[in-house]
């Protein structure tokens, strides 16, 4: 159940002294405290994972009244541009920040059955003459691992028999998320390993099924595209592609990933041929310097 703020009034009003608009699950003012919205901003974080050009990110251990713990990934962005603030003050029922926007993509994943991590608060908040910031709060995946680092984790552990039956039912399983997100018309846009999350555990194991066992984080840049999917399919498998140089992974496994998805989606040819150059230039842009 979600719960929400919503600060209406004139576009003068609006403009004069700002509004605010949020959401939230209904336990998290458990966790955050009564008064969290008014203080979302100037929560100090020990240990900020990323700061730079007026964002951070960092991890916040909250604890309920009645001992219950809440790990969040707290996005916030302080400096956003004017432009889209003056765009939230005079239409202020579509999300302009980068914390809003999330959430709602989030929410959309979630009622698709997509799996993705809980979001747990967002809002915008919108300051006199257009000054705009944001915040998204996401539960934390707890015990689990990006799968650049699961990867070369499971080739350590595993047996090469069991690793190579690990890595094609895991195959089977990226290969499906990217078709469920592709056959909706949603382009993720930073669709890299880094973004594939599972259970640590499952680096020593071949589970009998992925389904339900990998999550798709960072959606901030995901967007329907109905009209222009072909091409956004050639840059999400080439980011997947270009992502895949990493221990453990083969020319083998890749070419098993694209036997498997051309399967199931039309015009794969021009697909592949596309998202192979895409790749290249990928490779050649992040190559070594010098």
């Amino acid at each position: 159940m979600t719960e929400s703020l919503v600060e209406s009034g004139s576009l003068l009003s609006r403009w004069r002294r700002g509004f605010r608009r949020a959401y939230w699950t209904a336990d998290w003012p458990a966790f955050a405290g009564p008064d969290w919205l008014t203080r979302i901003m100037d929560v100090e974080i020990n240990g900020v994972l990323f700061k730079k050009q007026g964002r951070t990110i960092g991890r916040l251990k909250l604890t309920a009244p009645d001992g219950r713990e809440c790990v969040v990934y707290l996005k916030r962005h302080y400096v956003l541009p004017r432009r889209d603030g003056l765009l939230a003050v005079l239409f202020p029922n579509r999300a302009r920040s980068p914390g809003l926007q999330e959430w709602e993509h989030l929410e959309w994943a979630r009622t698709q059955g997509l799996p993705v991590p809980r979001a747990m608060a967002a809002g915008e908040l919108v300051g006199p003459h257009g000054r705009l910031q944001s915040f998204l709060a996401v539960a934390e995946l707890t015990d689990q691992k990006a799968l650049h680092e699961a990867i070369p984790l499971a080739a350590e552990q595993l047996d090469p028999s069991a690793f190579r039956s690990w890595k094609r039912s895991l195959t089977d399983e990226l290969v499906r998320l990217s078709l469920a997100f592709h056959g909706k018309h949603a382009f993720h846009k930073d669709w890299y390993l880094c973004h594939f999350y599972i259970d640590e555990a499952d680096t020593g194991r071949v589970p009998g099924s992925w389904v339900g066992r990998v999550t798709v984080i960072d959606l901030h840049r995901m967007t329907l595209h109905p009209f222009t999917g072909l091409w956004r399919r050639v840059k999400d498998l080439a980011q997947l592609l270009y992502s895949a140089d990493v221990d453990g992974l083969t020319d083998r496994d890749r070419l098993g990933f694209w036997a498997r998805y051309r399967k199931a989606t039309r015009f794969a040819g021009l697909i592949a041929l596309f998202a192979k150059m895409k790749w290249r230039l990928y490779q050649r842009h992040n190559a070594p310097k010098g």
